[in-house]
């Protein structure tokens, strides 16, 4: 298993060795999702144990014990809003399926122009969403593995772009679960180009001349953009296992095709098996990033005829100020 880490890492290492800084399609695939997740700085490839893993590492799918819904909502930058929603159904024989949808709604606002400053009375929308299809198993007490098929799609007024993409992920542990490493590669698939009919426009191919059709139509052409290609390698070391408290550290390296890599940490302590907090920390390695310091929080219980979860988290964001995230899990 080291031998493999060893390698990927040096090939991505030489895949990346420059920064490519903006040069890609739907930014939102790095966002981040669940609380849980997001509480523990995103260093998550290697925890798992809840739905959001088919964000973080579809590999660690099969490691969720029970079926797991899981809704989570977090006001986003600028007035946008964040919403995810995960459902993995465990079956016979260690296999396991999922589906996920994350959405990026950015609102709407009244259009305006030089001739109506104060608006038009018509409105312009975006919205951004990824709906993806799961599938995971067990190789073995120690291996599992999963993969994703999604569908990804970018909107904005009415131009829009969709790509298909495929994510893969791997998940070790030790034979006492002291120690889990994960990998995952996300968003391999083909390129986005906008398309629309805000994309037509009237124009004059000849305007120091009369006499001839002044409002032919055109359509501006767009370029294809790449998807940002995402490689997560990471481990979570159990270090507290007393009674009924546990302590896990986990340790994410991140390597995005169109940004620095980077380092992301987290602790988690957990009581009782039921309640839990995290401390983390996302970015490091990265001078221009705006992110930092998470916390979270959770706690389990039982309503309406389900085992529940309730998580928290507040992930810092510099001159952005403060963000929340909240989930829910259903557990059946």
């Amino acid at each position: 298993m080291r031998n493999i880490a060893v390698t990927i890492l040096t090939l991505f290492s030489v895949i990346f060795a420059q920064s490519k800084v903006g040069s890609s399609a739907a930014s939102f695939l790095g966002v981040g999702v669940g609380s849980r997740a997001i509480g523990m700085g995103g260093a998550f490839s290697a925890v798992g144990g809840d739905a959001s893993v088919l964000y973080w590492n579809p590999g660690a799918m099969a490691e969720i014990k029970r079926s797991e819904t899981l809704i989570s909502k977090a006001n986003w930058l600028v007035g946008s809003n964040l919403n995810f929603l995960s459902s993995v159904f465990q079956m016979k024989q260690g296999r396991s399926i999922g589906v996920y949808l994350l959405q990026l709604d950015y609102g709407q606002e009244e259009i305006t122009t030089l001739d109506d400053q104060h608006g038009t009375g018509q409105y312009w929308s975006a919205i951004d969403y990824t709906l993806g299809l799961s599938y995971g198993g067990k190789l073995s007490n120690r291996f599992s593995f999963g993969g994703t098929g999604k569908y990804i799609s970018q909107r904005i007024h009415h131009t829009s772009a969709s790509s298909f993409a495929a994510d893969l992920g791997l998940l070790y542990k030790t034979e006492a679960e002291k120690v889990r490493i994960g990998m995952s590669i996300s968003n391999f698939g083909t390129d986005m180009i906008m398309d629309g009919k805000d994309l037509y426009k009237k124009i004059d191919i000849d305007p120091d001349n009369l006499g001839h059709n002044e409002s032919l139509v055109a359509k501006l052409k767009t370029d294809p953009w790449p998807l940002p290609l995402f490689f997560r390698v990471g481990t979570a070391i159990k270090l507290l296992d007393v009674d009924n408290f546990s302590g896990t550290v986990a340790l994410d390296s991140f390597i995005p095709s169109d940004d620095v890599e980077t380092m992301n940490l987290g602790f988690e302590f957990i009581i009782y098996n039921k309640s839990h907090f995290q401390l983390g920390y996302r970015g490091i390695g990265n001078r221009s990033s705006e992110e930092g310091l998470t916390f979270g929080a959770g706690t389990t219980f039982y309503a309406g005829g389900f085992d529940m979860r309730l998580d928290y988290s507040l992930r810092t964001f510099g001159v952005f100020g403060d963000i929340s995230h909240i989930s829910i899990a259903f557990i059946y």
